[in-house]
């Protein structure tokens, strides 16, 4: 009987030995900060991956910040770091169902703009009023927060612009702007998404990450009081010596 030699099985090789760990840090305009330790095989593969954070993560002030998701995309990669741009932030569905109240009323807008350095970049608008809204207050409404994304993309880089959509300024504007026509309970940017980068871009370049040294108090240490002890010096009597009368007669 003829025996067939099997072929021979090659070492396995371990896929995870080939790759390297990176800490993925959030852009300037968001701290600097360390938000992700991430596995890689190379550089060219890192590029474009996106990852996901929450606001409280960077800010840690609010814990209501934990309800604004953060997109990063990684876009320079080094040794042991990688920078990042914001690809776009989003209101968890959670925070959103519970703005929504009995008899009020929701309008919202989609639009695309470009900022100043020729980011393009889709904005997410949504207001919450109590009671109904009527078609003209709606129109209205949408018109002065549209000519306010307008004057702020052309007038602001897009780093400036995310800063200030991710921290509610924006929101807040449009908020006082609308109380002339109707008082609104919530505005906000629900979603932003980065639709396109610019042709001349130049990713930054990776910072190491901000690390708050602790400040650390010196201890006060006491020094003792030592008392010298006090000596008294011992009383010497003189002796007192007595005279024979009988003597002193003779």
């Amino acid at each position: 009987m003829v025996k067939t030699r099997g072929r021979g099985r090659g070492k396995v090789k371990d896929k995870w030995k080939e790759k390297r760990w990176i800490t993925v840090i959030s852009p300037a305009e968001f701290k600097s900060k360390p938000i992700a330790y991430i596995p890689i095989t190379s550089d060219k593969n890192a590029l474009r991956s996106k990852v996901e954070t929450t606001m409280f993560d960077i800010y840690q002030k609010d814990p209501q910040q934990y309800s604004i998701n953060l997109q990063f995309q990684i876009t320079n990669v080094t040794a042991s770091s990688a920078s990042t741009i914001l690809k776009g932030h989003e209101y968890s569905r959670e925070y959103l169902r519970s703005l929504v109240r009995r008899g009020s009323s929701t309008l919202s807008f989609i639009h695309d703009y470009t900022t100043k350095d020729n980011y393009s970049l889709r904005i997410y608008f949504i207001a919450f009023a109590q009671g109904k809204l009527n078609t003209s207050k709606k129109h209205d409404i949408r018109l002065v927060a549209h000519n306010l994304f307008l004057e702020k993309t052309k007038s602001m880089t897009y780093s400036e612009l995310s800063q200030d959509i991710v921290e509610e300024k924006l929101a807040s504007e449009i908020f006082n702007s609308t109380k002339k026509i109707k008082y609104l309970r919530k505005v906000a940017i629900r979603k932003t998404k980065l639709t396109r980068l610019p042709d001349d871009f130049k990713p930054p370049p990776v910072e190491e990450p901000t690390v708050e040294e602790p400040t650390v108090e010196e201890p006060t240490v006491e020094e003792p009081t030592v008392e010298e002890p006090t000596v008294e010096e011992p009383t010497v009597e003189e002796p007192t010596v007595e005279v024979d009368s009988t003597e002193s007669s003779s």
